[in-house]
């Protein structure tokens, strides 16, 4: 397997493995089985509501502007899928979950909403002249598997690492105690770096051996300094709200820091 070392901005260094053509070529294919299932549907449902539409003697024009329509939500829905979903979900989508790969920047942190849009949005040159033979040839011949999309974005796709088993510790069975997951919501960290993964990691070890009073004053003064980098509001919030919120960025985040170097 070829490893790359990427240099974060905080001079760490991490290793991952480039995703190939074949892991890429059976996400994308998995991805495109779901967006052609949702194309299915809205024309099943677009060839429900014309003729009715017409029957009912909607003008002519009115049905052509709806057409216009119908194919701009058909446009969006096969664009917007991919970043929406790379950058909400860590750079992968469906597919890229199911292979086990994602999409990063070249500095390893998480992709932006930027490169997302830039990469997915050059689909339409890695597409020619037709079946993505030239996306293909370029993840074929590019030391790192790079298509002309992940050239402009500074992107890279990459084999998610498998953590090595370790013994759970206390916090560990605290968060499953409490039921929190990296799913549970949305939250962008694109702003969040080897500094804040470093807090988290620390409060969490430390959480459940502070004092009471303490553990009240740490948490409401590291949740007044990350939560609005994350986007999440911290007025109007009770103590063990603050907490959870904090368990889930470190959630969130070990997904990305806790590499296997």
């Amino acid at each position: 397997m070829n490893e790359i070392e990427v240099k974060t901005p905080e001079y760490v260094s991490l290793q991952f493995e480039p995703a190939g053509l074949g892991s890429r070529s059976v996400a994308f294919i998995i991805d495109q089985a779901i967006l052609t299932v949702a194309t299915i549907i809205l024309v099943v449902i677009f060839m429900i509501i014309l003729p009715v539409l017409e029957a009912g003697g909607v003008p002519a024009a009115f049905a052509d502007i709806l057409l216009i329509l119908f194919f701009v939500l058909l446009f969006l829905i096969n664009w917007g899928y991919f970043v929406v979903y790379e950058f909400f979900s860590a750079g992968r989508t469906v597919g890229k979950m199911a292979i086990g790969i994602r999409v990063i920047q070249e500095n390893g942190h998480s992709i932006t909403l930027l490169s997302s849009f830039l990469r997915n949005l050059l689909r339409i040159i890695d597409a020619l002249p037709t079946s993505y033979l030239l996306g293909i040839l370029m993840i074929f011949l590019h030391p790192k598997h790079k298509r002309i999309g992940d050239l402009v974005a500074g992107t890279i796709v990459v084999h998610e690492k498998r953590k090595k088993a370790i013994k759970r510790t206390s916090i560990d069975v605290e968060i499953e105690k409490r039921k929190i997951q990296s799913s549970d919501q949305p939250i962008v960290l694109s702003s969040f770096g080897k500094k804040e993964w470093d807090l988290l990691k620390m409060y969490s070890e430390r959480l459940l051996h502070l004092q009471h009073e303490e553990r009240i004053q740490v948490t409401e003064q590291l949740a007044a300094k990350l939560f609005p980098k994350a986007g999440i509001p911290v007025e109007g919030k009770t103590h063990f709200e603050r907490e959870n919120g904090l368990l889930l960025l470190y959630v969130k985040m070990k997904e990305e820091w806790e590499f296997e170097l």
